[in-house]
């Protein structure tokens, strides 16, 4: 079948040409290869340290953790969740924007390694990341994290579990509140109906075919997994959520998730800042160096320094 040709921005080069394919035996392989960049650890404006925390069912997970070396502490903080579909770890371009958040947001970033489908299924993404918000709020002393400044977002698949991982605060009664949730083109709605996901089927990065694809992999028994906690918009309440930073992508299956999530937020009486890009694909921002991905990763930062009150 000839694929649809989409007016995508020439700067997204080569993503703009790839898409991944999808079935268990290429997310092993590919989970297999993935390694930490090690340019991490050669910023000289920042320290890098692994922190190894207890997670769901007695499992572990690793946090990697940025600080600008020159920051005041206790200092706020980021919680940065990546994306991936839930099957595959971050990319170099991930690690980049969480050094890059860490500089230029004035921020400790802690970033989740949270375990991955098809291995660890649903709930096991969703509670390694409540995991890390919790262990966070537990040790902001350690840490030199000020608990009234922490932040959590994340991309695609970590938009998800950002704001899974508000709601679980606010149902356990924890007493953690977020101070905001910074969602890019989340993946929030899975009852699979809405026109963008209907449409992109075949867009480059993501598609709504492999959507389809990664799902049983990912959520193979949703009996398991509360409505909300694996497709949000269900949600019976929208109440007591953080303020939200929400950047969608303009031709990606997820647009109208992140685009119907401001609006119930809204309707909640919750404020919501809601940016639509244009001529970008779903994980355009994997093209680091790209003008547009400089711009909203810009945008952000200035949301983050906003909130965090610098």
């Amino acid at each position: 079948m000839k694929k649809t040709k989409y007016p995508i921005n020439r700067e997204f080069f080569p993503y703009n040409k790839f898409t991944p394919p999808i079935s268990k035996r290429f997310v092993r392989l590919a989970q297999a290869g993935m390694k930490t960049p090690g340019f991490i650890y050669r910023d000289p404006a920042v320290e890098t340290r692994l922190q190894m925390i207890p997670a769901f069912r007695d499992g572990q997970i690793e946090l990697c953790i940025f600080t600008p070396r020159e920051i005041q502490k206790p200092a706020p903080c980021f919680i940065d969740i990546h994306g991936g579909g839930f099957v595959f770890e971050g990319f170099s371009s991930h690690f980049h924007h969480a050094l890059t958040y860490a500089k230029e947001a004035g921020c400790i970033v802690v970033y989740v390694r949270y375990r991955l489908a098809p291995s660890y299924p649903f709930p096991y993404p969703q509670e390694d990341s409540y995991a890390a918000l919790s262990w966070v709020y537990e040790h902001a002393g350690d840490l030199g994290v000020d608990r009234d400044r922490i932040g959590i977002g994340g991309d695609s698949a970590g938009g998800t579990l950002a704001v899974v991982s508000c709601m679980m605060a606010r149902d356990r009664s924890s007493g953690i509140k977020p101070l905001f949730q910074l969602l890019i083109y989340p993946w929030l709605d899975d009852r699979n109906v809405s026109e963008s996901y209907q449409k992109y089927t075949d867009t480059p990065m993501w598609n709504s075919t492999l959507s389809k694809n990664v799902g049983p992999m990912t959520n193979p028994d949703p009996s398991a997994t509360p409505l909300a906690y694996r497709s949000p918009v269900e949600a019976d309440s929208f109440d007591a959520l953080p303020p939200a930073y929400i950047e969608v992508a303009e031709f990606d299956p997820l647009h109208d998730d992140g685009v119907y999530y401001a609006g119930l937020l809204t309707k909640a009486g919750i404020a919501v800042e809601l940016l639509e890009t244009k001529g970008t694909i779903h994980g355009f921002d994997t093209k680091v160096n790209a003008p547009t991905t400089r711009k909203m990763l810009n945008a952000r930062v200035a949301y983050m320094r906003k909130m965090f009150g610098l």
